[in-house]
């Protein structure tokens, strides 16, 4: 296991993905299939499958040779894998290979993890967190500070507090703190950042946070009350260009997506 006590089961079904980041493929069977708006899709008893939710975009996978979507199924509760094309002729009991794109689940990961990272530190500051989103090229949390902090009243209050959120980040990466998920006894799933940070999460994270690399934190910004700390990171085994020391380093240039 990578990060997970145990994994958690649904209907039948073992959520593998939050048991194990970094798993590729899985023999699995079939167990339910049926449609959806008019689309055909299919459950599988171990699902490799991270569906889209709480901030995080769903995995890139394939069931067999065919391309699938995973969505959560709300009336079940089952993570279903559905195909634009529809699926193969699966029947419930048929043998199944389950494989996912490994770079883009470590991407979808890493950020995600950084998120929670950023959140750690921005609770730090005495902030409280009221949003967050993990999309690349969208990726921020969202804080609400408690009272008027004058720090943030011009801009050069603001990159004076950015650098030490910056500085805190960069410390914890360069301690490599493991990361690693509980689950609580009513169920819920607890993340921690050793120590440092633990919240409620279904999403996939990294190992530790030294696997995080290329960390770029802009300066801050707040509107109508709101602290917006927007991020990027990649994983350090599938980023482009590195950085000696996985270094946190300033942007200007941010993009910004819709909740």
């Amino acid at each position: 296991m990578v990060h997970s006590i145990e994994a958690s089961r649904v209907g039948g079904q073992v959520s593998v993905y939050l048991d194990d980041t970094y798993l590729e493929q899985v023999d699995t069977r079939v167990i339910a299939v049926g449609e959806r708006d008019g689309a055909p899709w299919a459950a599988v008893e171990h699902c490799l499958f991270h569906p889209q939710g709480g901030g995080q975009p769903a995995d890139l996978g394939w069931l067999e040779d065919t391309e699938i979507v995973p969505v959560r199924d709300r009336e079940s509760g089952l993570v279903v894998a559905m195909a634009p094309e529809g699926l193969l002729s699966l029947t419930e009991g048929q043998q199944v290979r389950a494989r996912i794109d490994l770079p883009t689940r470590t991407a979808h990961a890493a950020l995600h993890t950084a998120g929670h990272l950023v959140e750690a530190v921005g609770r730090a500051q005495g902030w409280d967190m009221v949003g967050s989103n993990h999309f690349p090229g969208q990726a921020r949390i969202e804080f609400q500070a408690p009272q008027a902090d004058a720090r943030l009243a011009d801009p050069e209050g603001r990159e004076e507090v950015t650098a030490a959120l910056r500085a805190a980040v960069a410390a914890a990466v360069a301690d490599d703190l493991p990361v690693f998920a509980r689950s609580l006894a009513d169920g819920r799933r607890v993340v921690h950042l050793d120590a440092l940070h633990a919240a409620p999460c279904g999403g996939t994270h990294v190992r530790g946070l030294g696997d995080l690399a290329d960390v770029v934190l802009p300066t801050l910004k707040v509107k109508k009350g709101r602290i917006r700390v927007s991020y990027a990171a990649s994983h350090v085994s599938y980023a482009a260009t590195h950085l000696s020391g996985n270094a946190i380093h300033a942007s200007d240039t941010t993009t910004h997506g819709s909740r």
